[in-house]
């Protein structure tokens, strides 16, 4: 068993792990500034990784990462590469661009972090699939898929990360109407749960296509954090009816938990990107920086190959990395 636990920070995980990051090159959505993504991001730059690469829809947002890490570690290089990850094509150009570029051989570590959250209104990508879906899962599919050469390349130790949540509870995959009846069935937080406890089974398969190679793959649950901008748009009183979505969907309640600062988000994910003491255990789910149990849904084989399948078809690519 790994030493780090609920409380531990970023910065502790990065420190003892830091012969898993020197030298290494890193791949991140989602890392804006004030995400966990981006203080991930700061903590890495600290232990002298050689690359950083950052894909994000705007560099203005990614600029004051950027810049922070220059202030902190100026040899260590930083690549923006802009990619918005509910459109199929912005995807396909941004893989091509990290695959092509010559001053990235390897992709030792992915980090899938980029996400929404509860969104209103029913809202679709410009392939008609629900927004949620397509940013927090579709979008992520697509890419690592489009990136696996790079990270093979890496060989063993390799990781693809998985940002989920214990917003898993509130559904599974609804693979027969993943689109939820073209919005006459939506709500935001059945939406949300959809895609968290799709980011669990992409891992459980990710996992179980590659591991055999050394490359590892881990759904982290970071906690519940305030202050991040996945939450910018809501208030404490809409969290009060999630137990209500979770019972209708799953027959089983929701509960809130003890709120985590940024920095304790911050750890679970660097443990899933470098810790070799995962490897020693079953399992693909992360939380408190140690293998957790999310719901059964969320680690059915079945459901995992089922969700694959789904997302071929959703991208019009079929994939067997």
């Amino acid at each position: 068993m790994s030493p780090f636990s609920f409380h531990t920070i970023g910065e502790e995980v990065a420190i003892a792990l830091a012969d898993r990051v020197k030298g290494r090159t890193f791949v991140i959505t989602g890392a804006s500034e004030k995400s966990l993504a981006a203080s991930a991001a700061i903590e890495l730059a600290k232990q002298s990784p050689e690359h950083i690469v950052f894909v994000a829809r705007s560099k203005a947002k990614i600029d004051p990462v950027t810049s922070e890490i220059q202030s902190i570690a100026s040899s260590v290089k930083t690549t923006f590469v802009q990619c918005d990850l509910t459109d199929q094509e912005s995807i396909r150009n941004a893989a091509e661009e990290i695959n092509s570029n010559g001053h990235i051989e390897k992709i030792d570590a992915l980090i899938n972090s980029a996400g929404i959250m509860n969104i209103k209104d029913y809202t679709v990508d410009n392939k008609g699939n629900e927004l949620t879906f397509s940013a927090n899962h579709i979008g992520h599919f697509l890419l690592t898929n489009l990136l696996i050469p790079k990270i093979l390349a890496a060989g063993k130790g390799a990781r693809i990360v998985n940002l989920t949540s214990r917003g898993h509870r509130i559904s599974n995959v609804r693979f027969d109407d993943p689109d939820f009846s073209g919005g006459a069935a939506y709500d935001g937080w059945s939406a949300y749960g959809q895609s968290k406890t799709a980011n669990v089974l992409f891992s459980v398969e990710l996992d179980r296509r590659l591991a055999g190679r050394g490359v590892r793959s881990y759904a982290v649950h970071p906690g519940s954090i305030w202050g991040t901008g996945l939450a910018t748009h809501l208030d404490m009183s809409d969290f009060g009816d999630i137990d209500h979505v979770a019972r209708r969907n799953t027959g089983r309640p929701f509960t809130l938990e003890e709120m985590k600062t940024i920095p304790e988000g911050t750890s679970a994910m660097l443990v899933a990107a470098l810790d070799p003491d995962l490897e020693s255990r079953d399992g693909v789910f992360v939380e408190d920086c140690q293998h957790g149990e999310p719901y059964d849904y969320a680690l059915d084989p079945e459901g995992a190959r089922r969700l694959w399948k789904l997302s071929e078809a959703l991208v019009g690519q079929e994939f067997d990395p």
